[in-house]
């Protein structure tokens, strides 16, 4: 709560009029009613009166917290989403920016705010101030990469390594490499689950198992894709072919969200600037996007109860922007496409 919600709760509480609080601070009650209303704030000087008179701390006082639990900060992204939808990408960043100057050291919150924002700035049509926010949220990356937690550090460590390779900033980029540390020795999840089956606690053993083969899995399909965009390069296009094909062999084998079937296609396809295969591709795998992966429906994943989230839309959105941006050249063999527009009309 703010300063003035808080006066007015604990005067409420002690059971004073404005009147009767002013007379015993030696102020006017039309100075209190002001403090209530946020017009004006007490003097410093009356502070320490005040926070006495009403049963209370200056630290709640003047509603200080040191930082936002993680369940907080959790909150405070769906807000985010929330005034995205309703507001537009300039009002999320503005409350964003806001939350950020009342806990600068939250470094959860910074890197949480920059990931958010991030995709948030994917799924938006673009503006004039998209390189703006840009580089508002990589300032975030920046401030979160000097966190004290190793976890948060390295996190926005490889946000910023990704961005520096895609401006070819290579010496940066390798500089944050060295800072991240090697390969643990040990994996955590093994070692918890192994913890609860000793226990015969069988559900959170599983649940922390099912949450790491899915990490791994599609740690391996990623990879997979980035070795077709690799053979394409080499102008290996058997070799693309082939991998395209085991990506989706690892999406069906390991129950996978149906989306991904598409995407090393859609790759490959580009690269061979195939606009009929393009478009056969695009008609399969936008309506995919739409379609909820339920991972409790797979053997693999039985105990996993993921909360629905709107990456289908976002990439659908992202793949449309792309195909309609005139900036973005690897389309230009597709998009004087007679069928493209009616493919798209569908989905704008």
């Amino acid at each position: 709560m703010k300063i003035n919600e808080i006066i007015r709760k604990k005067r409420t509480e002690k059971g004073y009029t404005q009147e009767q609080m002013a007379s015993f601070l030696g102020v006017s009650a039309p100075a209190v009613n002001k403090w209530e209303k946020a017009i004006s704030y007490p003097d410093i000087t009356l502070l320490p009166a005040l926070a006495r008179l009403l049963d209370t701390d200056l630290n709640t006082l003047l509603s200080f917290q040191e930082d936002l639990t993680r369940e907080e900060v959790g909150t405070f992204m769906n807000v985010l989403v929330s005034v995205a939808e309703t507001k537009g990408i300039d009002g999320a960043f503005q409350i964003a920016l806001e939350k950020c100057r009342e806990y600068p050291s939250c470094d959860f919150l910074l890197l949480n705010a920059a990931l958010t924002l991030e995709g948030l700035l994917l799924t938006s049509q673009g503006s004039a101030e998209e390189t703006h926010w840009l580089d508002i949220v990589e300032d975030l990356y920046v401030r979160a990469s000097r966190s004290c937690d190793p976890e948060i550090g390295n996190q926005a460590k490889a946000m910023l390594i990704s961005k520096h390779i895609g401006r070819k900033e290579f010496d940066t980029a390798e500089k944050l490499l060295e800072e991240l540390p090697a390969a643990a020795l040990f994996n955590k999840k093994q070692l918890t689950a192994m913890f609860y089956l000793e226990q015969d606690e069988w559900e959170k053993a599983a649940e922390l198992i099912e949450q790491k083969v899915l990490s791994e899995i599609s740690d391996i399909l990623s990879s997979v894709y980035t070795l077709v965009e690799i053979a394409v390069k080499e102008n290996q296009i058997s070799a693309a072919s082939q991998m395209t094909a085991i990506a989706r062999q690892i999406t069906e084998l390991f129950g996978l969200w149906e989306g991904n079937i598409h995407i090393a296609e859609l790759l490959l396809a580009t690269a061979q600037k195939d606009a009929d295969g393009c478009l056969d591709i695009l008609e399969k795998m936008l309506p995919s996007l739409n379609k909820d992966w339920k991972p409790g429906y797979h053997p693999l994943y039985r105990h996993l109860s993921l909360k629905d989230t709107n990456i289908g839309q976002m990439i659908r959105c992202g793949i449309v922007n792309e195909l309609t941006n005139p900036e973005n050249h690897a389309y230009d063999f597709l998009r004087n496409h007679p069928d493209l527009k009616k493919l798209l009309s569908r989905y704008c």
